[in-house]
């Protein structure tokens, strides 16, 4: 095997989950060279806005993406919550690796459990879909933005005015921080979770056999076959960071996938949501996306999408 490249964001979540991808695929073939090259994106590059007023899809792959198409790496590894339903042509997901905790942690001060915040207490996300999620909950909370990586963050919440702020708990355990600072985790009883979050994406190029062969031996496609379901109900939606959409799919025993999905309006007052099941990932996702659509759902998308 050639040595490979791999493209990989610069922030430290995204070097720390490249690493220990490499260290799987090293598992498989110890005798592979793997080098890591940093890309900074767009995402990246923007730390004053809220990224749903920043507008676009691709905000943290499409730069990595290039790099693919030139040659200059030969796989990157994504977030797969951060890679559009919809790939580009000649580049393609060659394998879905096994998923991290799927779910939203919520951590506050003092470990106070969410309904027992008092009114006006301030929780931080950056996220429309968990914002919008808690205060239909929670009506009597404040939601305030809030970027910056997992450190900058739990930092924010003891030097700043947060009471509380919501992280994707695959971040937290990709980065080692002990269970002990999650005050909970909030299922998808409470919050859905973002589409594909905690599950990795790894990119290469569509006629890359040889690395494509490699892919399949860390391939998890009961993974897959889950964020298919989620990515087409996302894509058939027309989702993007400027909506509250939400997405999550397990498998049964019987391998049947189970399939809950949700749109929102940004002030968590209009939610739709259904859930279904079947055995073919695409239909299932089809087939939620079709009841919302029958629901009016996707005007809520069309206004927030034109709005951009």
């Amino acid at each position: 095997m050639r040595k490979l490249i791999v493209g990989s964001r610069r922030s430290k979540l995204a070097l720390k989950q490249s690493q220990q991808f490499i260290d799987k695929l090293k598992a498989v073939d110890p005798n592979l060279e793997i080098e890591i090259k940093e890309i900074v994106t767009k995402g990246d590059r923007i730390v004053d806005k809220q990224l749903s007023k920043v507008g676009g899809k691709g905000l943290f792959v499409k730069e990595i993406e290039n790099e693919l198409f030139n040659k200059d790496i030969d796989m990157a590894i994504h977030s797969l919550k951060d890679v559009p339903s919809v790939m580009p042509e000649g580049l393609t997901l060659g394998c879905i690796p096994d998923r991290e905790n799927p779910f939203d942690a919520y951590i506050s001060n003092n470990h106070v459990p969410i309904d027992e915040l008092p009114a006006g207490s301030i929780v931080g996300t950056s996220s429309l879909r968990r914002g919008a999620q808690i205060i239909a909950q929670y009506p009597h909370l404040e939601i305030k933005w809030i970027r910056g990586n997992i450190d900058t963050r739990l930092s924010k919440l003891e030097t700043e005015d947060f009471d509380a702020i919501i992280l994707a708990a695959a971040g937290l355990k990709r980065m080692g921080w002990s269970e002990d600072i999650v005050t909970s985790y909030l299922d998808d009883g409470t919050v859905v979770p973002a589409i594909g979050q905690g599950a990795l994406g790894i990119e290469c190029r569509s006629d890359d056999h040889e690395l494509l062969e490699l892919l399949n031996k860390v391939h998890n496609q009961e993974v897959a076959d889950c964020v298919t379901a989620e990515r087409t109900f996302l894509k058939r939606m027309n989702g993007s960071c400027q909506v509250p959409i939400g997405g999550y799919a397990t498998k049964n025993n019987d391998d049947t996938i189970e399939f809950t999905g949700l749109i929102m309006s940004t002030d968590g007052k209009e939610r739709y949501q259904h859930t279904a099941q079947g055995i073919d990932p695409v239909k299932v996702g089809e087939s939620v996306s079709k009841v919302l659509e029958d629901q009016s759902a996707y005007e809520i998308i069309k206004a927030l999408n034109e709005s951009e």
